[in-house]
């Protein structure tokens, strides 16, 4: 969900990625490849890191390997749906690869949008790579799953959103006794929202009184743009125990407390009304924030601590050519309200989002076959440490344990390792077909909360009403 332009360290792994040849069957690719010499497949994503990688280190790797074509165009996140979707929906076959977010899933298998890979690949043994198999992936590919599970995309990127804190504030020893005779206690990352917003007031007041660009928090706070209509309901709301926007499936999808949702209850309005007083002593930018400039605020060193999406975790802590926070950054959960862990542990909840996506192929793609053998390509393990490296995701279960993943999560202060133990307790978005018409008639009344326009309980209230009213409208509540 950002816009990133690849670094030269990366670019650098062009040549290292080749060594992934040593361990492919290159004869089998050439032959499986034949019949399609001259072809070019075409694909559409967002311009994120993982996406550059396949654009400037996958796809020229696969073409020179099989003769293929690969065409990746890398265009913005709502531009890449659009094209996307209007390609499929007119059935036109401009693309054969589209970039799914994990969560408009449920969507495009509502609609018959995509091609089962799983029956694709059985119906065409002769395309079956050796080094491909859908066991590889780690549980993030059963988001891409249908009820049989079958696979409809190939995971490509997958990441949490985490709680980031400069580690050289925190264990600075005059800050330390500052913040000790200030509050009464150590500064350590924050286990709940009410230190979480001690540390934040401090860091806030600390960086005006010592004139600093400094401030306590981040916050994806945009005031027109859906980012912050996700930050709410995917990043803070699950933490104060309000899950999947507070919809209630079991009770006729009820949104309101008195149709047995949680949309507007007491835990959704604390939950706004804490993150609004984060927003207000976060930096100036913050009401024109998405996930892009929330990146981009932490990696230039303005805030102390704040939930940022996983993809940026790389550059921030290790890219000295565009962050000032080089090994200066630590990963810890987000702060949570009293209750929540235990619920999640118990399977009641999550903490917060697992975000990320996959490649598809579209049901009206021109060339199954040869688009089979790339999405093959990009899901081997063999393929996957480089890919880490330069674009912080994984995908596949055998890369955590890749020496030089293994190095590089030291300088990601331990994120890789915060995936493979805690990812349990993150979840992606609820499964619902109708995920973009509820956000679509809902965001406005949010962003009129953020302008202060609607009070916290009255937007709710209104935000609940409307979400009824659409899924009424839709036929999901009788």
């Amino acid at each position: 969900m950002n816009t990133f332009k690849l670094s030269a360290s990366a670019l650098a792994l062009t040549v290292a990625a080749s060594s992934a040849f040593a361990e492919i069957d290159e004869a089998w690719w050439k032959s499986a490849a034949e019949p399609y010499q001259g072809v070019t497949i075409r694909g559409v994503t967002e311009s994120s890191p993982p996406s550059l990688y396949i654009r400037e280190v996958l796809a020229p790797e696969f073409e020179e390997l099989t003769g293929i074509r690969v065409d990746i165009e890398t265009t913005s996140w709502d531009q890449m749906f659009d094209k996307a979707i209007k390609d499929m929906e007119a059935g036109t076959g401009i693309y054969d690869m589209a970039y799914i977010e994990q969560d408009i899933i449920y969507s495009y298998l509502a609609r018959d949008f995509l091609t089962d890979l799983t029956q694709l690949l059985a119906d065409n043994p002769d395309l079956k790579a050796a080094t491909y198999d859908e066991s590889n992936f780690t549980t993030f590919a059963d988001y891409f799953k249908d009820s049989e599970g079958h696979l409809y995309g190939v995971p490509m990127e997958a990441f949490l959103k985490v709680y980031l804190y400069r580690t050289d504030l925190f264990e600075d020893p005059e800050i330390r006794e500052a913040f000790k005779e200030k509050t009464g206690r150590d500064l350590e990352p924050a286990t709940n929202h009410a230190d979480y917003a001690e540390i934040a007031q401090f860091f806030t007041a600390y960086g005006e009184e010592n004139d600093m660009d400094l401030w306590g928090t981040t916050a994806q706070a945009h005031t027109g743009h859906v980012a912050s209509w996700y930050e709410y309901w995917e990043s803070v709301a699950p933490t104060f125990g309000v899950y999947n926007w507070g919809i209630n499936a079991d009770e006729n999808y009820g949104s309101s407390v008195a149709n047995g949702g949680e949309m507007n209850g007491p835990e959704a309005v604390e939950a706004m009304q804490w993150w609004l007083s984060m927003r207000d002593i976060a930096p100036p930018e913050s009401p024109a924030s998405t996930w892009t400039e929330v990146g981009t605020t932490f990696g230039a060193g303005r805030v102390a601590q704040g939930l940022v999406y996983g993809e940026n975790a790389g550059w921030i802590a290790a890219d000295e050519s565009k962050s000032l926070v080089v090994g200066k950054v630590g990963v810890a959960l987000p702060p949570l309200a009293e209750g929540v862990l235990e619920e999640v542990e118990a399977g009641e909840g999550y903490i917060g989002y697992y975000d990320g996506g996959a490649f598809g192929l579209p049901h009206s793609s021109k060339n199954k076959e040869a688009t089979a053998l790339f999405l093959q390509y990009i899901g081997q393990n063999e393929v996957q440490p480089d890919w880490a490296v330069a674009a912080p995701r994984v995908t596949n279960t055998a890369t955590y344990d890749d020496p030089k993943v293994v190095e590089f999560n030291k300088e990601l202060g331990g994120y890789y390792d915060l995936i493979k133990d805690k990812g349990y307790l993150f979840a992606g978005a609820p499964a619902y077909p109708f995920h973009a018409q509820v956000r679509e008639a809902t965001a406005p009344i949010f962003y009129q909360i953020l302008t202060g326009n609607l009070g916290v309980q009255e937007g709710l209230d209104q935000m609940a009403a409307t979400a009824e009213a659409t899924l009424t409208e839709l036929g999901y509540r009788e």
